[in-house]
């Protein structure tokens, strides 16, 4: 427990050092927080001078009324400054969070493709969304209602002792009962954040993959099954926040019944007193036990609080650790090159590259080869022979661990990042869209890339007439993933992507492997538009689609097993010849 506490401390310290920039804004938040602190208590004392002075002493009407009034204008005052708090606290709230969240979604942008292999999209939906959510409790209803709870109850505990320490020694005798039930409560709800927290992720990762997974769930008729899974999910989450509510349930009626206590102590203590005094000395106390009433009150209504406000900073704090730990993940970062003025109209050189996704289960080994400026390259293979993971180290979404990557002299590993993949253009063979208009898709948001460029662009490509037809054309919504467009449409789409781009080298991978006759031709078209004066490589699936490559590649088993033209590799008789042969049949066995 000490060492969780430990670990509790350090991450809500990181949480505050976000208040630096803005400190202004704190301060005046702590003004308004200490103010109220002081003003609230006040008013019992005010009410019980009153009572003494004048009602009982000399019945006064005229001096009543007045300093009724003034306690009316502190009434007044405190409203306008619990507005004023509580709008620069949850502005100051959602600053932070907004900084927060820029920087976690910055970072996360930095990671290798091998991080989002392996982690659930609904986990960092939960770490983005719900999680920072529940750190702005922490700023907005958290930090500055405890401070200022806790300087309330500083004050009244003053201000009773200030007024009679015999009386203000009765009523406090519950305290440190209830600070005991705090200590345990606290403890139990500690357990429940945590408990609640590992269900939400399980809850939004679970939904997360059915929802984009519904085609395959539907199609093998898992409905049934699926459900079942949720209702197993939806019911560990209901028991995560079932704890919390128990511990809630038991502490707060342990609060109620300990002020009650202190309300009985007061009375026990005025009938004490009262024995055997005149009616004016019993008159006299009015006053100091109608304060006293009110400071219970008072007292206990920020003890109950403060443990609704460490419960969100329980919670907060639970959450906090998740993003951090995100935040600190460095071992995913992509390394950053310097290189940013490079010539890319320069051979391609693989040098002794070996690439493996987990260990040294080698995907390629000891790849060699050089791709010449201007040229067209192809790729062929059986599935997993590593294609596109040639793909994806020129691209850089991930690392290779042996060899060398060299445009002209220079290592892949030196060039800028960005800059690298601003001159390099992929079409892969799944096409992602987003839920946007088709202009927005095509120049993904860069206000640099004029509507006419896209459109002369599409009409290079041969897509302009079936966007034409579209209702709004280029200002077309494609839906969640381009899902109201074909398979051809939403190729089609990625080739004037990657023309508006005008890279200095065009990665084709697999771009017609799953479309249509019709839609296969205007693709083609495309290709050879595209890859006109350009660096070009290209992995098919068909061979027909690459026989007029300047050179082919094929890949078994992540080795280099040929190399030639189509017509040099037909002559070699060798795997070249074999896969050709099969497609070759298969398509007159379909005619």
């Amino acid at each position: 427990m000490s060492e969780k506490a430990t670990i509790n401390i350090s991450i809500f310290k990181r949480l505050i050092s976000y208040l630096k920039p803005y400190k202004k804004l704190f301060s005046f938040a702590v003004i308004c927080t200490v103010l109220l602190a002081c003003l609230g208590p006040s008013r019992p004392l005010i009410v019980g001078r009153m009572v003494d002075k004048y009602i009982v002493q000399s019945q006064n009407s005229e001096m009543l009324l007045i300093w009724t009034a003034i306690v009316i204008g502190i009434l007044v005052i405190e409203g306008l400054l619990q507005f004023t708090n509580s709008y620069l606290s949850n502005l100051l709230a959602q600053s932070i969070i907004r900084d927060i969240r820029q920087k976690l979604f910055g970072h996360i942008l930095s990671f290798r493709m091998r991080y989002f292999d392996q982690t659930p999209i609904g986990s960092l939906v939960t770490r983005l969304v719900s999680d920072l959510e529940a750190i702005t409790e922490v700023f907005s209803s958290g930090l500055m209602d405890i401070a200022g709870d806790l300087f309330s109850l500083i004050v009244i505990i003053f201000l009773m002792f200030f007024s009679n320490w015999e009386l203000a020694l009765m009523t406090i005798i519950p305290i440190p009962i209830l600070l005991f039930a705090t200590r345990i409560f606290a403890r139990a709800m500690r357990n429940s954040f945590q408990l609640e927290r590992i269900q939400v992720n399980k809850l939004n990762t679970f939904v997360q993959e059915r929802i984009t997974g519904m085609s395959i769930v539907q199609l093998f008729n898992k409905q049934k099954q699926e459900y079942q899974n949720f209702e197993e999910i939806n019911k560990g989450h209901r028991q995560a926040h079932i704890n919390a509510v128990w511990a809630n349930s038991i502490f707060f009626p342990i609060v109620e019944m300990l002020s009650s206590m202190s309300i009985a102590l007061l009375l026990v203590w005025g009938a004490l007193k009262a024995g055997g005094k005149s009616d004016l000395e019993i008159k006299s106390m009015y006053g100091e036990i109608i304060s006293f009433t009110l400071w219970v009150h008072m007292l206990y209504r920020p003890i109950r609080q403060l443990a609704d406000k460490f419960n969100i900073l329980q919670r907060g704090t639970v959450r906090a650790e998740r993003v951090f730990e995100i935040l600190d993940l460095e071992k995913h970062v992509q390394e950053q090159g310097t290189k940013k003025n490079l010539d890319f109209d320069k051979t391609i050189s693989f040098n002794d590259v070996s690439f493996a996704y987990k260990n040294e289960e080698w995907v390629l080994k000891n790849i060699n080869l050089e791709i010449q400026a201007g040229t067209t390259v192809a790729f062929v293979g059986a599935t997993g022979a590593g294609k596109s993971t040639i793909v994806n180290l020129l691209g850089r979404f991930y690392e290779f661990q042996k060899g060398d990557i060299l445009i002209g002299d220079t290592n892949l590993l030196e060039i800028d990042l960005n800059y690298l993949r601003k001159n390099i253009a992929i079409v892969l063979q799944d096409v992602f869209l987003f839920s946007d208009t088709i202009h927005n898709n095509i120049t993904l948001g860069d206000p640099t890339i004029s509507r006419e460029q896209v459109i002369e662009a599409a009409k290079t490509v041969g897509a302009h007439e079936f966007i034409q037809r579209l209702p709004g054309n280029y200002d077309y919504q494609v839906g969640e993933r381009g899902g109201v467009l074909s398979v051809g449409q939403r190729q089609l789409l990625a080739f004037i992507r990657a023309s508006v781009y005008n890279p200095h080298v065009l990665i084709l991978d697999e771009a017609t492997s799953s479309v249509d006759t019709e839609s296969e031709e205007m693709i083609q078209k495309a290709t050879t538009e595209l890859t006109k004066g350009r660096t070009s490589i290209v992995i098919a699936h068909r061979l027909s689609t690459i026989q007029n490559a300047d050179k082919i590649v094929v890949l078994d088993k992540g080795e280099i097993k040929e190399i030639g033209s189509h017509t040099e590799l037909l002559k070699i008789d060798g795997f070249y010849r074999r896969l050709f042969d099969m497609q070759f049949s298969e398509q007159n066995r379909k005619e």
